[in-house]
């Protein structure tokens, strides 16, 4: 099985199980209800489907700057795509279990295991798309150790795992459901800044 299948299944099972209570892989740190993340946390893991628009702002050794983007999540689908100087005028990054494959403006179409492999090997990133899955919706992904805080109304605050932390810092309400709008994203040599301007969940699965 390809890496990203491996996370695929693994997400599956979690999202089928309802990622009901704190697991045995996440470590609350400090004050937090964990109660209403709880409650929260499974409601929103019932989101297999979105539809994101913003921006997208990376700083890195040897190549920095920001851009728009597009994110369409259907279940085990995904199409990433950011346009503006930072995708070097138009990058598309696609995927289901069993293929994965990113297209460079003027550069062509490549193809790998992992969208890791694709943008390390293309672009020279190590960002954690797979785990992004996850991390976009205020959740830890459920395949490693995760540290995390809370807010005063049991949603993330800050994420720790596999050497990133995650700090969220605000939230939208959007068709009732509480989601992150702005998002930091730290580690391996890269800091990822997200801002959400429009959210369109969608719960697909039932």
């Amino acid at each position: 099985m390809t890496l990203l299948r491996n996370y695929l299944t693994i997400g599956l099972i979690a999202l089928l199980a309802g990622c009901a209570g704190v697991t045995p892989r996440e470590s609350v740190e400090g004050p937090g209800n964990v109660a209403a993340w709880n409650d929260h946390k499974s409601r929103i893991a019932a989101l297999d489907g979105w539809q994101i628009s913003g921006k997208v702002g990376i700083r890195a050794p040897q190549d920095s700057g920001s851009g728009t983007l597009f994110w369409l999540q259907r279940q085990g689908y995904f199409d990433i795509r950011i346009s503006g100087p930072l995708g070097r005028g138009a990058t598309r990054l696609t995927g289901r279990p069993d293929a994965v494959s990113l297209e460079v403006a003027g550069q062509g179409r490549f193809e790998a295991d992992s969208p890791e492999a694709l943008l390390e090997a293309q672009l020279g990133w190590r960002l954690p798309v797979s785990h992004l899955l996850w991390w976009i919706r205020g959740l830890p992904a459920p395949d490693s150790r995760s540290r995390i805080a809370l807010d005063g109304e049991g949603r993330l605050a800050r994420l720790e795992q596999d050497g990133w932390q995650v700090e969220y810092l605000s939230y939208l309400e959007q068709d009732g459901y509480p989601l992150p709008e702005r998002i930091r994203l730290q580690g391996h040599d890269l800091q990822v800044t997200l801002v959400i301007k429009d959210w369109q969940p969608r719960e697909l699965g039932r």
